[in-house]
């Protein structure tokens, strides 16, 4: 039995905040190559969150209201806690933070990680697309 004790947060104070880009940033602009500036935008109006493994940073992730709907977007595992549920935490962290209201939720999932939204009811809507240099496919919450 791994005695790991893993906590998903929102990250709503400096520390946390840093915390989390700083993992953003490793995963997507050291590690994908996408621009810093693209990685960073829209941050004011973005609820966040932080995994953390044993108070260690882990993992991000963050939510914004768009003009289409709820948009989760930046989930972001640092390699050595890959495969380890993390991911999912997150976005089961992100969905259980929505407002109850919310009708339509989106996000544009990495071609890899379509499967891990697929286990929460998100479905492939369109075709294949490049965002950042990076093949997306838009999903959409199936409720």
């Amino acid at each position: 039995m791994s005695t790991e004790i893993r906590v998903v947060k929102i990250a709503q104070n400096s520390p946390d905040l840093q915390k989390a880009f700083a993992i953003r940033h490793e995963v997507f602009v050291v590690g994908q190559g996408c621009p810093a500036e693209l990685e960073r935008n829209q941050e004011e109006e973005s609820h966040h969150f932080l995994a953390l493994v044993n108070d260690d940073p882990a993992g991000a992730s963050r939510w914004r209201k768009t003009d289409n709907g709820i948009k989760l977007e930046r989930f972001a595992v640092l390699d050595q806690y890959r495969g380890q549920g993390i991911g999912q935490a997150l976005v089961k962290a992100v969905l259980n933070d929505l407002p109850a209201d919310t009708k339509y939720i989106y996000l544009h999932a990495q071609s890899p990680a379509v499967g891990l939204y697929e286990k929460f009811g998100f479905e492939k809507v369109g075709p294949e697309f490049e965002e950042a240099g990076i093949r997306h496919y838009k999903m959409v919450l199936k409720r």
